[in-house]
């Protein structure tokens, strides 16, 4: 194998741990997330307007973040996959 094949297949090798550590860390954050708005709503008082201000401001507050999350991700994908189309020619 020559010096180019193993610099190829060790970049391959990395890219395959970050996505399965990267898939690991994002269902585990999905899951702490899903407990915590279940509890929200089931500890809100729903008919308590203070309850519903502190709701709707904790989606306002989690909406961008979560859509910068996804342009981040779409980003770095993107760079992922001009490194592949790197390696390949």
């Amino acid at each position: 194998m020559n010096d180019t094949a193993h610099l190829r297949a060790k970049a391959l090798e990395q890219m395959d741990a970050a996505r399965r550590w990267f898939l690991f860390s994002f269902y585990g954050a999905l899951l702490f997330e899903g407990l915590f708005l279940l509890g929200a709503f089931w500890f809100a008082n729903l008919k308590d307007p203070l309850h519903l201000l502190i709701l709707c401001c904790t989606g306002l507050i989690y909406m961008p973040v979560i859509l910068g999350l996804v342009a981040l991700g779409a980003h770095v994908n993107r760079v992922v996959l001009r490194v592949l189309a790197r390696l390949d020619s």
